[in-house]
């Protein structure tokens, strides 16, 4: 007897849940305490500690991330479960009355957990733009060189941009002020254009316009 189809229905579900699952770790990640950049909706007492009160887990996620490793297993215990004698199986066909009904039971939750964090997520636009700064402009050196490589070559900018990240960190300035104090930069932009080249907003590349097309292709 077949049993492809199911085990595609469980790995489908895998899929979705781990889609999740890689959501649900990057909204944990940026509502640590050391980057505090996303939090889940508030609710009172919702993710609070009975000896902490002063936390504030994501609880949304933490359920998402935990049924995207259940899905997993279940969706490799469904091909495992493909193997099996003849027309009626003697155990691998009893994994799947665990496998297929917790996947979707799984998923489900995992759904609605998505739907309430992320249509009430909280964004601190201030505290990732303090964190984009922290770096002091070394985070988009790559958009210095592609704008320097038209005035003096590619390899010369990628060494002129070299240097002067040495010597940002070194000296701790930013990397607009190393790049200003080298005359081999000074000599073909102006500062402003050294500042916009340094700034991250200036360097997003086609997400905003990726942005756009899926929230206009998304039903309301």
């Amino acid at each position: 007897m077949s049993r492809d189809g199911f085990a595609e229905a469980v790995n489908f579900l895998a899929l979705v849940t781990g889609s999740l699952g890689k959501i649900a770790l990057d909204i944990m990640i940026m509502a640590s305490t050391e980057f505090g950049e996303v939090y889940e909706p508030f609710v009172k007492g919702r993710g609070a500690s009975s000896t902490m009160p002063q936390k504030r887990n994501p609880i949304s996620s933490e359920l998402m991330l935990a049924a995207s490793k259940a899905v997993r297993q279940h969706a490799g215990l469904m091909l495992d479960a493909m193997v099996q004698d003849f027309e009626r199986a003697t155990g691998p066909w009893h994994a799947e009355w665990m496998a297929i009904p917790e996947s979707f039971v799984l998923t489900a939750g995992s759904l609605h957990q998505a739907k309430f964090a992320l249509a009430g997520l909280i964004v601190d636009e201030a505290k990732m733009n303090d964190n984009l700064a922290l770096s002091r402009g070394l985070i988009v050196a790559e958009a210095v060189m592609m704008g320097l490589a038209p005035q003096i070559g590619r390899q010369d900018a990628h060494d002129v941009v070299y240097d002067a990240c040495l010597r940002a960190n070194e000296t701790a300035i930013s990397l607009a002020d190393a790049l200003s104090a080298d005359p081999r930069v000074a000599a073909q932009i102006d500062r402003a254009t050294i500042e916009a080249l340094t700034s991250p907003k200036n360097y997003l590349g086609l997400a905003p316009d990726m942005v756009d097309r899926v929230l206009k292709s998304a039903t309301r």
